[in-house]
């Protein structure tokens, strides 16, 4: 089997205005190939760009994504290996567009086994449940919304923070007496602290019975999470502190947190994602598997990953339910409440609508 030809989508998928940390998104940045083979089918992959945490924007995956598809037109799309190693041979970065390819190279490998992606790696059907994330906003809107969710049936709750310390402690405060005590709550603070705030603001929202925080402060502090880590009454989280394997082992090394969360965006797909949750299960480190502005597509491509990897603990993948306004996806997961529900379609099992793309700049390749 060889590569014959590449389809690159501009995937813009406009949402509500989505505030965290770091920044507002009013779109999802994404990028939807095709990668297409002599065997008649095609794989399906997609990567959302999410700028201020992972360093990449739509127009540079789609300027990268040509480059990728060059390096490999004509070749095995089956060798997964050694297309991976060159697409890192190529650049040191890029994880998201990465992530698209090896995406579409697993749709293409399980497609052509004959099974749905998640028997191709090995996993079988279980429960998974997913939170909610309530983005950055006043207190009491913040609040309500989170009380909202309770009353659509959500058991868990992701409180993004990292502004003001003091507006960032009202705001746990507000959502937890608004949710009440069984509803499990969840921090992500994306990088918006420093050390001596990460500090206060654990010990002070230690009673609201938080479950973890991620990723308190910037990376370039990575050296002190060993110490933030024995301060602190609340189990912390890598996020933006771990992209690949080694950064994993490094962590673990230096007993800098609790857990980490993977995300096919920081990892560059399911290949390098795997080898972080076999680093995290052999220390006993439990993982989260996130995501970001990803559509249905992608989603479903973690869900897979997820029913292949029994020992993950947390989920957070509501990344189509915290704002997109349209669905462009055909087939694929479900959601029952926030229960995540999938067919036993072939490969991922989803592709996006023609009358979507009809309207998508697209490059060939």
């Amino acid at each position: 089997m060889i590569i014959t030809h590449t389809e690159i989508y501009r995937f813009s998928i406009p949402m509500k205005p989505f505030t965290i940390a770091t920044g507002t998104m009013d779109f999802a940045q994404n990028m939807f190939i095709r990668i297409h083979t002599d065997a008649g089918f095609y794989g399906v992959g997609e990567g959302s760009a999410f700028p201020m945490i992972v360093g990449e924007t739509q127009e540079t995956m789609l300027k990268m994504a040509q480059d990728f598809a060059k390096i490999w037109k004509g070749k095995d799309p089956l060798a997964l290996e050694e297309r991976m190693a060159e697409l890192s041979a190529y650049t040191a970065f890029n994880a998201t567009c990465k992530s698209a390819f090896d995406m579409a190279l697993y749709d293409i490998a399980a497609k052509n086994a004959q099974q749905p992606l998640y028997q191709f790696l090995g996993g079988e059907k279980r429960k998974i449940e997913t939170d909610i994330t309530v983005g950055i906003d006043t207190p009491k809107n913040m609040a309500a919304q989170a009380s909202n969710f309770k009353n659509q049936g959500c058991s868990i709750i992701k409180i993004k923070l990292g502004k003001k310390v003091d507006d960032d402690i009202e705001r746990v405060k507000k959502i937890r007496a608004a949710v009440g005590d069984a509803m499990k709550l969840r921090l992500d603070a994306n990088q918006g602290w420093t050390f001596e705030e990460a500090v206060l603001a654990l010990h002070e929202l230690k009673k609201y019975d938080i479950e973890f925080c991620e990723q308190p402060m910037r990376t370039w502090y990575d050296d002190l999470l060993p110490e933030l880590k024995k301060l602190s009454p609340i189990k912390i989280m890598a996020d933006e502190s771990c992209f690949n394997h080694h950064d994993a082992r490094k962590l673990i090394k230096t007993n800098s947190c609790d857990y980490i969360n993977i995300k096919f965006a920081k990892s560059g797909g399911i290949h390098e994602a795997l080898k972080i949750y076999h680093e995290a299960r052999m220390h006993n480190i439990s993982c989260m598997l996130g995501g970001m502005l990803e559509s249905r597509l992608a989603l479903t491509a973690n869900l897979h990953f997820a029913l292949a990897c029994s020992q993950l603990k947390f989920y957070d993948m509501d990344t189509c339910l915290i704002g997109h306004l349209v669905d462009p996806i055909k087939g694929g997961l479900s959601y029952q409440g926030f229960e995540l529900t999938l067919k036993d379609e072939i490969g991922i099992g989803a592709d996006v609508k023609e009358e979507f793309l009809e309207n998508c700049e697209c490059w060939r390749i």
